[in-house]
């Protein structure tokens, strides 16, 4: 019991060493490149279909799969022909917003895409909302030229989706992720992803600053070496919320007195909620506002309440706590409509309508029908890119607007801009960098302007005296980085029990698996790769006419080494199972085979204590070996003897001229002199010797043609020449003989 307590605490000790460049008998084909590729299918120096590509160790990661808000049809799309996307192999999305989200059913459905696709909860019951939103608002007939995707393959990509939850660690073919709250928008994560102990964060639109619902960003506490973050806002700082929040309702309540119209263009799901709490919590604390109806008018925003509900536990400590008593998200105050239709527009009212950036929809024809009265608002509350008319607005303040009917019309209505938006600004940026501390930074989702000025001043901070990189790539520009980071090995099982000293040597093979090296002995290898060890025992049967002794002699020959068997039956009849037989566990055949009966000087041999030769059946031998390198190089040899030695005529002959089938060397030499050089010129001597008589001169040979004598020395080569072909035929392989350590 001693022993085997000692046996599993070796088993069980580990220890871990470094593998340094050429410390092992062979490279390890494994390490690959060490350089990792980031590429920007989509909003590089851009804001707007977002969709990255990250390439290290022979894996691929793509993040984001969005459609640009400005564009329509096939123009929104990243650039997916810069990849191959069957070589993919993770799809990871950070949240349901379009310009992060809209092409996910394009992509695993009308692409060679074959990998796995996985996002938050929450994300994936309100993608559903947003992709069949997008169908409709995209002004494409679904089976039309044009169309993206259909309602049949938003289904089809849904099924594809796995899910998971915060802090939930994934390991995918050597890829582990997991991903952190990252505030924003309800189920919106930032993804860490490790490859070969490298980590990548990617944090897709964060904020981190808590909201009216909505928990800030998280903080990751593990080292980052390559820190992807946006860059929307550029070096600007946002107003504090108390102070936005007044001036929102400000804009609105002003807008109502005057007897206006105020219009919210938000996006249905998002922004929207925040509002809508702002708004309902307002009109609450003043009645005399409760007159003024505040119009949602979004069929999806409605829809997608449910989903806030039952993911409330994701939200901050004010809703959770508010929830406890009645659910935040019924509100009085608030009527959803889903068309236009019915809306009926006769008094001051606040709408809230979607898009949130005027390219189209509901509040678009709101805006156009709005727009030529200077009592009337629309208030912008969230980020606009380029080539919509929100962001016109806001940048060229044009004073006419061409309607949707063509017609250009003065430009009354007033325009505010109070920001809600949740994404990062310069402060929050420079934070989260200073914490993370990571040794390269690219950024991406931002406008060109707004990335120039943040990559300048992070260049200023972090520049050439702390060794962190900054890249803020072009769509399709690939930016590479190479880690020389040291191979580290754990060692486990018996050679760990006494600790490795460094400079040291240790014996053992290198397993590796997931980008991980674990070393163990070679009889513990099956243990520690998971891998069931299996012994393979093979049988030959080959036929022998030739007497047994025969083929002893040729064997010991070439090997030197031959042990006589005593074997019983029990032994005979473990290895191999035949067809029909039945075995048990340990590979022993239940019932007895056939046994031939054992005759004298016929007893099996094992050669180099590798290979056992048997007399199998009449006329037949059986080679026996269990498989491995050395074994089966004996094996080869073994065969090549018997072979060889039977296809040899001479043999054959001598065999069948000596007196009674005898099979001693020196009667089988003296058949073949005889035949050499007349059966009169050959005669036996004392002690095995035999005389002859060659070319008027007298020759002694020693007994099996060992040693040649004659007094003319020209005679004598001729006989030893005789004599060495005559042993070639009778052993083959004598000319390539060697031994094992030669072998």
């Amino acid at each position: 019991t001693d022993a085997a307590a000692a046996a599993a605490a070796a088993v069980a000790a580990t220890a871990h060493v470094t593998l340094r460049p050429g410390g092992a008998k062979r490279s390890f084909p494994f390490q690959g490149d060490e350089t990792l590729e980031f590429m920007p299918l989509g909003g590089g120096n851009e804001v707007g279909r977002s969709c990255c590509v990250m390439k290290f160790k022979g894996k691929t990661i793509m993040f984001d799969c969005g459609a640009h808000p400005g564009y329509k049809g096939e123009e929104a799309l990243p650039f997916f022909d810069e990849v191959d996307a069957a070589e993919i192999d993770l799809l990871l999305v950070t949240h349901f917003h379009v310009d992060h989200a809209a092409a996910v059913p394009y992509f695993l459905t009308r692409t060679t895409f074959k990998g796995k696709v996985f996002m938050t909860y929450p994300t994936l019951a309100i993608c559903k909302l947003v992709w069949s939103d997008y169908i409709k608002v995209s002004g494409v007939a679904e089976n039309a030229q044009g169309s993206l995707f259909t309602e049949k393959d938003i289904q089809d990509a849904i099924a594809k989706i796995t899910c998971i939850d915060y802090h939930q660690e994934v390991e995918h073919e050597g890829v582990r992720f997991w991903c952190y709250n990252a505030g924003h928008v309800l189920g919106a994560c930032m993804f860490m992803v490790t490859i070969a102990g490298v980590r990548l964060l990617y944090t897709g639109d964060y904020s981190r600053q808590e909201d009216r619902h909505l928990m800030a960003a998280e903080m990751p506490t593990v080292k980052v070496h390559v820190l992807v973050v946006e860059s929307t806002y550029g070096v600007q700082t946002h107003e504090p919320r108390r102070s936005r929040e007044k001036r929102f309702v400000d804009a609105v309540v002003s807008t109502l007195q005057l007897g206006g119209r105020v219009l919210l263009p938000v996006f249905a799901i998002g922004r929207a909620q925040e509002l809508l709490l702002l708004l309902d919590e307002y009109w609450r604390k003043n009645p005399e506002l409760q007159r003024y109806p505040i119009v949602c008018l979004s069929g999806m925003a409605k829809r997608c309440i449910a989903s806030y509900q039952t993911y409330i536990n994701q939200m901050n400590n004010r809703i959770r706590h508010l929830n406890d008593i009645e659910n935040p998200f019924e509100f009085r105050h608030i009527r959803y409509m889903t068309s236009l239709a019915e809306f009926e527009d006769n008094q001051p009212s606040v709408v809230m309508a979607s898009p949130g950036m005027l390219q189209n929809g509901p509040s678009r024809s709101l805006f156009d029908k709005w727009c030529e009265y200077r009592n009337n608002a629309v208030v912008i509350t969230g980020y606009c890119v380029q080539n919509t008319l929100a962001k016109d607005l806001l940048d060229a303040e044009p004073s006419t607007h061409t309607m949707g009917d063509g017609r250009e019309v003065q430009l009354k209505i007033r325009v505010h801009y109070v920001s809600f938006s949740a994404h990062a600004d310069f402060i929050q940026t420079s934070e989260f960098i200073d914490e993370l501390s990571p040794g390269h930074i690219v950024l991406v989702h931002g406008e060109a302007n707004m990335m120039a000025s943040l990559k300048k001043q992070l260049l200023g901070k972090y520049g050439a005296h702390t060794g962190v990189g900054i890249w803020s790539p072009q769509n399709t520009e690939t930016v590479k980085l190479t880690f020389h980071e040291s191979k580290v090995a754990k060692v486990v099982g018996s050679i760990a029990a006494d600790r490795p000293k460094e400079g040291g040597g240790l014996s053992g093979v290198v397993l590796h698996k997931n980008f991980q090296l674990t070393i163990c002995s070679v009889d513990e290898m099956g243990q520690h790769a998971g891998l069931e060890v299996s012994h393979l025992l093979q049988r030959l049967h080959v036929p022998w006419q030739q007497p047994w002794s025969v083929l002893v002699y040729h064997l010991s020959k070439l090997f030197g080494v031959i042990t006589t068997l005593k074997e019983t039956d029990e032994k005979h009849e473990t290895g191999t199972t035949q067809a029909g037989d039945e075995t048990s566990p340990q590979g022993k055949k239940k019932g007895k085979g056939k046994k031939l009966p054992q005759r004298d000087g016929e007893a099996p041999i094992s050669v180099l204590d590798a290979v056992t030769v048997r007399k199998a059946d009449v006329g037949v031998v059986e080679v026996e070996w269990a498989s491995n390198p050395i074994n089966d190089l004996v094996a080869d040899s073994v065969l090549s003897v018997i072979l060889q030695t039977l296809s040899s005529p001479a043999v054959a002959k001598a065999m069948a001229k000596a007196e009674g089938g005898a099979t001693e060397l020196s009667k089988i030499v003296r058949v073949m002199l005889e035949d050499r050089y007349g059966a009169a010129n050959v005669s036996s001597g004392d002690h095995g010797v035999l005389n002859l008589s060659v070319d008027g001169h007298a020759v002694q040979v020693g007994e099996g043609g060992d040693t040649v004598a004659c007094a003319s020395p020209e005679t004598q080569k001729k006989v030893e020449a005789v004599l060495k072909r005559i042993v070639a035929r009778l052993n083959p392989s004598a000319s390539c003989a060697c031994t094992p350590a030669q072998g």
